[in-house]
């Protein structure tokens, strides 16, 4: 038996290649390869990676076909022997499609895509936008994706990759980048779960999966440049000044953006909307931010291939922002008919340097390497004034006036290195991941405080300090993979990683001296000196199974990891942990069809505690809700399944996702709440404020959620438009101790919410949508203050074209709100819109007038969960302005001729022709 089964694997070998455009020679991701055995018809199917790769392993000899096919190109085939040596079938060049992009005329419907494996393509054309549009503006009208708090998900998660042709774009922020593509550039759009560079390097799944964008452009728009300049001044001293141009030539891509503003505009792209619209004002990881903002923006990135193996992509961010943010804040204990009231004016003001690079050089076909260095810088001045209260059964206990002024410089350099090398056609595969992070803080900060303690006038407090930092942290890490093929499916690895991570933190408090006039009484039971060392080792094998329809990967890891740590004051502790842990994780993914497929993933983790949890020092920054660290925290154990089941009918264009997400945690880091006495000695000349809450971190089981999710999407063709239903079923249940009494707050939430988008015509576009969340919170102690509360939101954007040239786009957001505190406001419409009128040859100017929030209802609010509060905050936001603005859009491709902003984007998804 055995001489048998070596017989046979010694007549197997690989075939191998690369697809690409026969125009320009550049790689063609996601395309569908099929082998065919002549002998017997048996098909083996497979897609191309990033760089155009495909690989079948264990091919028998014999005669076979091999077939490719790619949205916008002709079909290819070509037929060959396998002998007994590996076959490369080398470049395969695939041709533009015989019919141009100008003179196709689609009767009926454009055909939506389809499902290749893991990845769900969609077909530009079978979806209308405006001549203007963006990216963004495209992927929203496409079945799973969605804008949820201001962020791009896809199939019920955060996008957190975009790649352009099969590379990744340098860049910062994934909603930036996807405003910053035009909607006419693109020929297709695929999502899929983007593999972390260590797996496609080893070819083998490390979990870390990150839900992808890739943007195959058209080929008549690799060559050129578009973009965008605006200007606007408004009512209130109100301005606007942006400008982005992106430049394409094949492989190289530079984007080049600047703005300036005092409209809450972070960045400026393609799809920006005149006066900044909602859309322009989203934050940093999306959502609309809270406060009015002030932002002095550069950035550049650039992407290109140097030679035939070097691809190298940089960007570089600069940014001035200046945030007045004021809050209201109401809190509401869990265990007590306590609640906490605070009124705060905040100005963060930041300065920061950012730079990325990346740089992967394929020495051959059987080396790589990856090399990855980040630095940034970052000055940051912040000022935050309170007028708190604590309140007990109607009565106020301390009213408490403070103010902290800080100023503080971060450091961080990090750089990774990723080598794989390939030992030819043997099926061995061995990587190595080297990653070293350093950062360095250096601060200030001076604290004031005036507390009235009504309940014992001669307990007032009356405090000034000073209280200097300086942080820093040093990481490392090594990883060691090596595989090997085992048979004609399956594979074996064994993994070694060591890391290290080496904390240094001195934070010194120093008593303002009257009569010195200076901050020369040091305070040492307010300081404290730490220092910790983590060091882990985690080893052991993978098993990787894999066929037509079938993969299954089970993981097996021991890790043993030691934290070490010392407090010199304000008093010497040491601290000495040894961890022994096992983590398993496994995958199976199992393909129904071409177009369905079921994926189940389990991972475990382990996460120590940071600095600030180990550090036993008093934090009295908010004299009301005073906190201290613990030295005795372990690390925490996770364990994550994750679950999905896709469907996409290519011939009626239905499509339906569906998942499951659940968490379990054990060690859960949670907080321990102390309003009577505490279980810890605090300084000396620590004075008790009435109706305080002690916090202190603790380890606590018990900590699970789990989240539902489905979306189902088909094109309503009576209305030539396109209807995406969508909802989920959450539940969390998070433990924490108040007053050495555990309390679990369970949160249950139910949510659902559709969107219509037009597929009509270019002159009109819509996109409407409204999502319904019902929470329901119980808290196992004090179940009388158990809470519901309801939030719908309804959204509609209109962008259509009058008249010869006049546009008028509109957007409203309606949001509604029940079960929440007194005093906080409910509900609000805000209502934006503008009127344009297109100028200039080809309608590439455009002047317009457009107001913010018409009604002047605009408000910002927030409900947070924790295991002893629910608290509710309500924060400035700006209101109601005019604003005129110019807008120019620069269009050039190789043709030399600005493309017609009117030109129809042809084909549609259940509309007429």
């Amino acid at each position: 038996m055995l001489v048998a089964v070596l017989q046979a694997y010694a007549q197997t070998t690989s075939v191998s290649g690369s697809v690409q455009s026969a125009s320009d020679k550049g790689a063609l991701p996601g395309a569908n390869v099929v082998l065919t055995r002549t002998a017997d018809a048996t098909k083996t199917v497979t897609a191309t990676d990033g760089e155009g790769r495909f690989q079948f392993e264990r091919v028998a000899q014999g005669q076979y076909t091999l077939e490719i096919n790619y949205i916008g190109f002709e079909n290819f085939s070509r037929s060959f022997q396998v002998a007994g040596a590996p076959v490369n079938l080398g470049q395969l060049l695939l041709r533009d499609g015989a019919t141009g992009l100008q003179e196709v005329q689609i009767i009926g419907r454009a055909p939506l895509g389809e499902q290749k494996g893991d990845t769900s393509q969609f077909n530009a054309k079978a979806f209308k936008t405006a001549p203007d549009a963006s990216a963004e503006d495209l992927v929203t009208k496409m079945p799973g994706v969605t804008v949820q708090d201001g962020k791009i998900q896809a199939q019920g998660e955060d996008v957190q990759q975009v790649m352009i042709d099969g590379k990744r774009y340098t860049g910062e922020d994934v909603n930036s980048a996807v405003r910053n593509i035009s909607a006419d550039m693109i020929e297709s759009v695929q999502v899929f779960d983007g593999q972390s560079d260590r797996a496609a390097f080893s070819g083998f799944d490390d979990g870390n999966r990150i839900k992808t964008l890739n943007f195959v452009t058209r080929k008549d728009k690799r060559h050129g440049y578009v973009g965008k300049a605006s200007a606007g001044y408004g009512t209130d001293e109100r301005y606007m000044l942006g400008a982005t141009v992106n430049y394409f030539n094949g492989e190289q891509r530079i984007t080049a953006t600047g703005l300036t503003n005092n409209i809450n505009m972070f960045d400026f792209s393609i799809g920006e909307t005149p006066g900044g619209g909602m859309r322009g004002r989203r934050g940093w990881g999306g959502g609309s931010p809270n406060g009015i903002i002030n932002t002095d923006n550069f950035a550049l990135s650039y992407n290109d291939k140097w030679g035939k193996k070097m691809e190298v992509g940089g960007n570089y961010n600069y940014t001035n922002r200046d945030v007045v943010n004021n809050q209201y804040r109401f809190r509401d204990f869990v265990n007590s008919d306590t609640t906490y009231t605070e009124n705060s004016q905040n100005q963060d003001i930041t300065d920061s340097h950012r730079f990325n690079f990346r740089l992967q050089y394929n020495i051959n076909e059987n080396n790589r390497l990856l090399v990855r260095p980040n630095i940034s810088i970052q000055r940051s001045q912040s000022f935050t004034g309170r007028n708190a209260s604590t309140i007990a059964n109607g009565e106020e206990l301390t009213n408490s006036i403070n103010s902290d002024n800080a100023d503080n410089t971060t450091l961080n350099i990090s750089n990774n290195i990723l080598y794989s090398h390939r030992f030819g056609d043997s099926g061995r595969i061995l990587t190595v991941d080297i990653d070293t992070r350093y950062t360095d803080t250096d601060g200030d900060t001076y604290q004031l405080e005036n507390t009235a303690n009504l309940m014992d006038p001669e307990r007032d407090v009356t405090r000034n300090q000073f209280i200097n930092l300086d942080r820093s942290n040093l990481a490392w890490s090594g990883n060691l993979d090596y595989s090997q093929r085992l048979g004609e499916n399956s594979r074996l690895q064994l993994e070694y990683n060591i890391s290290n991570r080496n904390n240094d933190s001195d934070r010194r408090t120093y008593d303002y001296v009257e009569n010195e006039s200076a901050y020369n009484s040091f305070n040492a039971p307010l300081s404290n000196t730490f220092q910790s060392d983590y060091v882990a080792q985690r080893f052991g094998p993978s098993y990787q199974y894999r066929t037509d329809k079938t993969t299954f990967q089970l993981n097996a890891r021991y890790q043993y990891a030691t934290l070490r740590g010392e407090s010199q004051f304000p008093e010497q502790y040491p601290v000495k942990r040894d961890y022994n842990n096992v983590l398993p994780s496994a995958e199976y993914e199992y393909k129904f069809s071409k177009s369905t497929n079921l994926r189940i993933n389990y991972s475990t983790s382990t996460n120590e505690p940071s600095v600030e949890q180990l550090q036993n020092v008093l934090d009295i920054s908010n004299p009301l809700q005073p906190r201290i660290g613990n030295p005795e925290l372990d690390q925490e154990y996770q364990n994550r399944l994750f679950m999905r089941f896709r469907n996409f009918n290519a011939e009626t264009n239905k499509v339906f996702f569906m998942g499951v997400f659940g968490t379990m945690t054990q060690n859960y880091v949670t907080n321990s709440i102390y309003t009577r006495d505490v279980p810890f000695e605090l300084p000396e000349n620590y004075t008790y404020r009435p109706g305080s809450r002690f916090s202190r971190p603790v380890n606590l089981d018990g900590y699970w959620s789990v989240r539902s999710f489905f979306n189902y999407g088909q094109p309503i063709n009576f209305i030539s438009s396109n209807l995406n239903l969508n909802g989920s079923v959450g539940y969390s249940r998070t433990p924490g101790m108040i007053d050495e009494e555990i309390n679990y707050a369970n949160n249950t939430n139910f949510r659902a919410g559709l969107n219509l988008s037009s597929n009509i015509s270019e002159n009109v576009d819509f996109n409407l949508s409204t999502t319904g969340s019902y929470n329901l919170v119980e808290n196992t102690l004090r179940t009388n203050q158990n809470n519901n509360f309801y939030n719908h939101s309804t959204n509609l954007r209109l962008n259509t074209i009058i008249w010869k040239g006049i546009v008028y786009r509109t957007e409203l957001n309606h949001q509604y709100n029940t079960g929440l505190s007194a005093g906080v406001d409910n509900s609000y419409l805000l209502w934006n819109m503008s009127l344009g009128k297109k100028i200039f040859k080809n309608q590439q100017g455009e002047i317009s007038l457009s107001v913010n929030d018409l009604l002047k209802q605009n408000v910002s609010i927030q409900r947070n969960i924790a295991a002893d509060y629910v608290e509710d905050v309500q924060s400035s936001v700006l209101q109601r302005y005019f604003m005129l603005t110019f807008t120019y859009n620069l269009r050039k491709f190789i043709s030399g001729e600005a493309p017609e902003m009117n030109q129809e984007r042809r084909g549609n998804w259940g509309g007429r022709p």
